[in-house]
């Protein structure tokens, strides 16, 4: 549970809605309980109704004041249920909301070396397999726990008031079901761990593939990522299949273990009945009615235990990069007025992830209004130059200056809106033309826009889309040419 202390400023966050939640699923289950003790009493109503013990008037009179209050217990028992679902599960969605948003803005704060040394597909399955986990963690969990702890302390307390030694034999079952739940539990972690990591990976690679297919397609490998695809997705079959047949050992266990006590309560409480420990032949009837209550709670201890472990693994992956912090951060709160002068002091500049040197003893100064072009081969560190005046990456030697001041005082927000970029890779979001234009000024106006566009010669072009402006791209821009991108 060491990594699910994350999730704790949560619940401090949504305290009010639990604890309503919890108020009402104990009152929930305190209706539902009615349901038995009705039962049994309308069993012995009849049984003495049979027996001559009472008139024909109290026996309908008993009889039908029974079924009234058993329907009023039922009713609302079933109203409580709902309200117990609309408060506990409505705040596991708000969590999920709050967390997702979490991971994303941590996202956006790491580093671009972060993402060089993950896999994209790795970083969607955390933020979104891995918080759907946590999420039944919040609120399924949370609620049959509550449910299951409710149940049987009042089931019990009022099993001890009626019949102690039945009761007692009834309960003994539990500490071997405890005892199995131990045990499979540590085994579920370790698995559910290692399943999720396959489920990054498959992801990992299915995401390349989609980014890719047109050169996938274009050198005809489609068999032969189709047979990679396949080795990975059978090894992530056969680590869920090794946690599955785990998982599958719970539900047998409890049932049997509940089969058990089902059989004390029917020949022990018989016994004790023919012997008169049991005045009421309704008490036996009762008490196998609250065992079988008892199954489902029993049965949900294993599987609220597995959905514990997936949470404890999913946010254990989770916490891996919250605790990571950007390697360039912003040392200046104080806003930089950039007026453009930029100098290169001897750089170096060795890539963290491949350590290949992009960059070796470089010295330049560009002049507030001057034009600098830069030619070199591939591979030559042209790139790297526009990277590193971002500061997208700190320098090991040397030193850039902006205005006369080192780079890494001037303040990160300021100088990244200063500059204008275009990447060798056009890259362009599923959105519409004119948004993709309004990338860094969002509230540019339609006449600049268009005047943007005119001066990157793509205007005509996007007025024969049938949209104009407004035409929505596939993803990285897939419905255009190269060359409209």
């Amino acid at each position: 549970m060491k990594e699910l202390k994350h999730i704790n400023k949560y619940f401090y966050k949504y305290r009010y809605r639990l604890l309503l939640g919890v108020l009402i699923t104990i009152c929930a289950k305190i209706f539902a309980l009615f349901t038995p003790r009705l039962i049994g009493k309308s069993i012995t109503t009849i049984s003495k109704g049979l027996n001559n013990e009472l008139s024909n008037e109290v026996f309908k009179q008993e009889l039908a004041a029974n079924i009234m209050y058993l329907i009023g217990a039922a009713v609302i028992a079933g109203l409580f249920t709902f309200l117990m679902r609309q408060t506990i599960i409505n705040v596991s969605r708000y969590i999920e909301f709050d967390l997702k948003n979490e991971v994303y803005q941590q996202y956006q704060r790491l580093s671009l070396n972060f993402y060089k040394s993950n896999r994209t597909g790795d970083l969607m399955n955390r933020i979104s397999e891995d918080v759907t986990k946590v999420r039944m963690y919040t609120g399924p969990a949370i609620m049959y726990t509550f449910n299951m702890i409710t149940l049987f302390i009042v089931a019990l307390i009022y099993m001890l008031s009626v019949a102690p030694k039945l009761t007692l034999y009834t309960m003994l079952p539990l500490p071997l079901l405890s005892f199995i739940i131990y045990k499979l539990s540590k085994i579920i972690n370790k698995r559910s761990t290692i399943v999720q990591q396959y489920l990054s990976n498959l992801s990992a690679y299915t995401q390349e593939s989609f980014s890719g297919i047109s050169i996938i397609k274009a050198y005809g490998i489609e068999d032969e990522n189709n047979l990679a695809f396949n080795k990975l997705s059978e090894t992530s079959k056969q680590k869920q299949i090794d946690l599955t047949k785990v998982q599958a050992l719970f539900f047998p266990s409890m049932i049997l273990l509940i089969g058990i006590s089902n059989i004390l309560v029917a020949y022990i409480g018989g016994m004790q009945y023919i012997n008169g420990e049991i005045k009421d032949i309704g008490t036996i009837a009762e008490f196998l009615i609250y065992v079988n209550m008892l199954t489902w709670p029993v049965a949900t201890v294993g599987w609220v235990t597995n959905l514990v472990q997936q949470a404890e693994a999913s946010q254990k992956r989770i916490n891996e990069f919250l605790k990571q912090e950007p390697d360039i951060k912003n040392n200046t709160a104080e806003a930089t007025k950039i007026e453009g002068h930029i100098e290169f002091n001897d750089v170096t500049f060795i890539y963290p992830d491949t350590n290949i040197k992009a960059l070796n003893h470089v010295s330049f100064t560009l002049k507030k209004g001057e034009t600098l072009a830069i030619l070199g081969k591939t591979g030559s560190g042209k790139s790297t130059i526009l990277d590193l005046i971002g500061r997208l990456y700190d320098v090991q030697e040397g030193t850039i200056k902006i205005d006369y001041k080192p780079i890494d005082q001037v303040n990160l927000n300021n100088l990244r809106d200063s500059i204008g970029y275009v990447p060798q890779d056009a890259f362009l979001f599923s959105d519409t033309i004119e948004n993709n234009i309004k990338f860094g000024k969002e509230d540019a106006t339609e006449e600049e826009v268009i005047e943007a566009a005119k001066n990157a010669y793509v205007h005509k072009n996007i007025k024969k889309f049938t949209n104009g402006y407004q035409t929505k791209l596939g993803e990285r821009g897939i419905t255009l040419s190269g060359g409209q991108k």
